[in-house]
């Protein structure tokens, strides 16, 4: 079996080029990063104060996660598109910080990754949840060009500008690359790669050479 993790700030791509670099290959695909938004989404659901650390944690003990294919369920709700809404991903990054969050969801990575070939993204695959994994690469750009992808992205259907959007990035990446348990950073042997100026079939074939050892 073959692990693949592919680390990464907000906003770098590493979901898109995850899911084709997966599909070339034909490995299973894991967003580890919707796990932590269904998580978010749930409390919100709930009504859970989300500055209160037990009440997430009570929370998160019951909670049930399961995927269908690729659709994720949270205590039986289909998550999405619930999990992309503004009010999770100006909120997922605070959840992810919680020791109890990140143990459950670890330990769930980790039990779908034995089950076969598989690709993972996220912020702290390498690090820790999988700090064996076969290939590791570290995707990032600048905040400047993350920014203006998310916002193009999503500017059909958010009425966020793009001068907020890249305030969101640059304070997901300092709470993340700050935060205390499995802070985002890169994996000692993992292979950066700045996407800055390359389209997605350029960093998928970056990877995809050096996973065949070219």
């Amino acid at each position: 079996m073959t692990a693949i993790s592919i680390d990464g700030p907000s906003g770098a791509g590493k979901s898109t080029i995850a899911k084709r670099l997966a599909e070339e290959l034909g490995f299973s695909y894991l967003d580890t990063g919707a796990m932590y938004r269904g998580m978010t989404y749930l409390a919100i659901e709930k009504g859970i104060d989300l500055d209160d650390e037990e009440a997430v944690c009570r929370m998160t003990q019951s909670a049930m996660l399961r995927y269908e294919g690729q659709d994720l369920y949270v205590d039986d709700l289909p998550a999405e598109p619930h999990i992309r809404s503004e009010a999770v991903t100006r909120s997922v990054s605070l959840i992810s910080s919680y020791g109890c969050v990140r143990e459950k969801m670890v330990a769930m990575q980790r039990m779908l990754a034995d089950e076969g070939n598989i690709v993972l993204d996220g912020r702290d695959i390498g690090t820790t949840v999988l700090p064996k994994a076969d290939f590791k690469f570290y995707l990032t750009a600048s905040p400047e060009v993350r920014a203006r992808r998310r916002y193009l992205e999503n500017k059909e259907k958010s009425d966020l500008s793009y001068e907020q959007v890249l305030e969101d990035i640059l304070r997901r990446d300092k709470y993340d690359s700050n935060r205390a348990i499995s802070p985002l950073r890169v994996p000692e042997d993992a292979h950066q790669i700045d996407s800055s100026e390359l389209n997605i079939e350029q960093v998928v074939q970056i990877m995809r050479d050096r996973i065949r050892g070219k």
